[in-house]
């Protein structure tokens, strides 16, 4: 199995502690370099060619924003998990328009964190589910009469699954938890794309948040159990 190799940029020397501490103890994760400022970053990831960076927003000197906007323009293959306090959409747009691979707090839970790793090493992406619902809800100004209404186009097994794909279950994922197979939920998102005018994850995103489909309350599927860890 490859070793995921890791840079953490934080500019509080206990946070890397912990966080170096965390990911060494998962098997195929090892953190290679630390860095405490954004110049320090860009250092080590030009020299050692990680394949994540997690990286804080608020460091001295050249802080995480600048850090990152760079960083995507020297190596884009490189992978970004921003880890940070920030819960203000400003930020949030900011780094997505970066195309980071994922924006998780620092109040979220250590396995959270690792789960926000493997997703996004694995090519998906990973965004904080309340800070992504409670952001778009207060951008976009849904009334709460209308979050929860249904896509009227949409068989309730298509809604399932778009919710699930929503919130980055992978196919086989969602193939496990519905007793489908994995083209048949293939087909069923190539019909939800067709139904809704769509053209691809990110739109089908957009309309979940919308609907209020992503709320911490809600679960995937609706009367079941969480779906698994395992990855395809």
């Amino acid at each position: 199995m490859k070793t995921i190799r890791i840079i953490l940029a934080d500019d509080h020397q206990i946070v890397r502690a912990g966080l170096k501490l965390l990911l060494d103890s998962q098997p195929g994760f090892r953190v290679v370099a630390e860095a405490g400022n954004g110049e320090e970053v860009l250092q080590r990831a030009r020299e050692l060619k990680p394949d994540l960076v997690i990286m804080d927003l608020s460091m001295p000197g050249m802080n995480g924003l600048l850090a990152t906007e760079q960083l995507k323009a020297e190596l884009p293959e490189i992978k970004i998990l921003i880890l940070t306090s920030h819960e203000d959409q400003v930020y949030f747009r900011q780094m997505c328009r970066a195309d980071v691979a994922g924006y998780l707090l620092k109040r979220s839970a250590g396995d959270e964190l690792l789960n926000a790793v493997r997703k996004v090493i694995s090519g998906q992406s990973y965004y904080d589910e309340m800070l992504i619902s409670r952001m778009v809800t207060r951008q976009l100004g849904i009334p709460e009469d209308q979050k929860k209404g249904p896509a009227r186009s949409l068989s309730a097994r298509e809604e399932e699954i778009l919710r699930a794909v929503a919130l980055g279950f992978s196919n086989k994922e969602v193939a496990s938890q519905l007793s489908l197979s994995v083209k048949t939920v293939e087909t069923h998102k190539v019909r939800i794309c067709e139904k809704l005018g769509y053209n691809g994850r990110a739109d089908m995103v957009q309309h979940a948040l919308r609907l209020g489909w992503l709320e911490p309350s809600l679960s995937f599927p609706p009367s079941g159990p969480t779906l698994s860890s395992s990855r395809d």
